[in-house]
C-alpha cells in the first residue's frame, strides 16, 4: 500500500508538471494546426526567467508567497512577449503554407531563441531550490512529501478547471471552438481569425514558460532543458490527440503514472515506458484518444 500510493503521488505530481507543459502545445495546435517546435524555448525562458526572479527576491529576505508569485508573473510576461514576437514577426509571415515549412520555422525560431538564452544567462547552470524549501514538508504515514509538489497538482488541477471553463462558457471559448472546427467557415461568419491565432499563440506561450517557472525550483535550470521538455510534451500530446486540451489532460495522467510505477518497480525502463505507452496507444488509437470531429466539406 506504501509503494502504491508512492506512485500515486509521484505519477500525479509528473503529469501535472507534463500537463501544464502540454497544455499550451496543443491548443496551438488545435487552432493553427502547428506543431510549435518553439514551445521547449518558451518553457527555457519561463525557467531561466524564474530563477532570475528567485535570485532577486530571496537574497533581499522579502516574505516567502511573494518569491512565488513573483518567479510565476515574471516568466508568464517573458512568455507574452516572446509569443508576442514570434507570432507577430514569424509566424504570420508563413500562415497557409505547408505544414513541413511551418514546422521548420518553428525549428528554427527555437534555435534562434536558445542562443539568445546564453547570450542573456551565458552557458551556466542555476539553482533555484529557496522556494522548494520554503514550501516544506509534509509527512503522511511514513512518507515525507513536498509542499511544493502537492501545489504543483493543485495548479494543473486548477488550470485544466479553467480551461474547460473558458472554453465551454466564454465568448472567446466559443470563438476558438469555431475556429478549430472550421477556419473558413468561421472567417466567412466574420471571425478575425489573425486575432484569434495572436491570442491563442501568446497564450500558449504563456502557458509554456508557466511550466519552466513552476518546475525550475525542481530542476537544474541549464541549458537543454527545452529539447527534453518538447519531446515529452509531444508524446503527452500524441497520447491524448492532437489538439484535445481533455486529451492532454487524460495523456499526461497516463504517462504520469506509468513512468511512476517504472521508477519505483522496474527502473531500468524508466526512459523507456514513455514511449512504449505513446508507440502502444497510437497502434490502437492512431490519431490519439481524444479525436476532434472533423468537418466533411461537400
Amino acid at each position: 500500500m506504501l509503494t502504491a500510493f508512492a506512485i500515486l503521488i509521484d505519477g500525479l505530481v509528473y503529469a501535472a508538471y507534463l500537463f501544464i507543459v502540454a497544455i499550451g502545445l496543443t491548443l496551438i495546435f488545435g487552432v493553427m494546426k502547428i506543431l510549435n517546435v518553439a514551445h521547449g524555448s518558451f518553457y527555457t525562458f519561463g525557467a531561466y526567467g524564474a530563477a532570475t526572479a528567485v535570485a532577486i527576491y530571496f537574497d533581499r529576505g522579502l516574505p516567502d508567497a511573494g518569491g512565488f508569485l513573483l518567479m510565476v508573473l515574471f516568466a508568464m510576461i517573458l512568455g507574452l512577449a516572446l509569443g508576442l514576437i514570434l507570432e507577430r514577426g514569424v509566424m504570420r509571415l508563413v500562415y497557409g503554407r505547408d505544414e513541413v515549412v511551418m514546422v521548420l520555422v518553428t525549428y528554427a525560431a527555437f534555435l534562434v531563441l536558445e542562443d539568445i538564452v546564453i547570450l542573456v544567462w551565458g552557458p551556466g547552470s542555476y539553482a533555484t531550490y529557496q522556494p522548494l524549501l520554503a514550501a516544506g514538508n509534509i509527512e503522511v504515514g511514513e512518507l515525507i512529501l513536498s509542499n511544493y509538489d502537492l501545489g504543483l497538482i493543485v495548479v494543473a488541477a486548477l488550470l485544466a478547471a479553467v480551461s474547460y471553463w473558458a472554453l465551454k462558457f466564454t465568448r472567446y471559448g466559443m470563438l476558438l471552438t469555431a475556429v478549430i472546427f472550421d477556419r473558413e467557415t468561421a472567417a466567412a461568419f466574420g471571425i478575425n481569425v489573425r486575432v484569434v491565432y495572436t491570442v491563442t499563440f501568446v497564450i500558449g506561450a504563456m502557458l509554456g514558460a508557466l511550466g519552466g517557472a513552476i518546475m525550475a525550483p525542481k530542476i537544474a535550470v541549464t541549458l537543454g532543458i527545452g529539447v527534453e521538455v518538447i519531446v515529452l510534451a509531444f508524446a503527452v500530446v500524441a497520447i491524448g490527440g492532437m489538439g484535445s486540451i481533455e486529451g492532454a489532460l487524460v495523456g499526461a495522467l497516463i504517462v504520469g503514472i506509468c513512468r511512476a510505477a517504472a521508477v519505483h518497480l522496474v527502473p531500468q525502463v524508466e526512459l523507456f515506458v514513455i514511449y512504449g505507452v505513446m508507440a502502444l496507444v497510437l497502434m490502437i488509437r492512431p490519431y490519439g484518444l481524444f479525436v476532434r470531429a472533423q468537418p466533411r466539406k461537400i
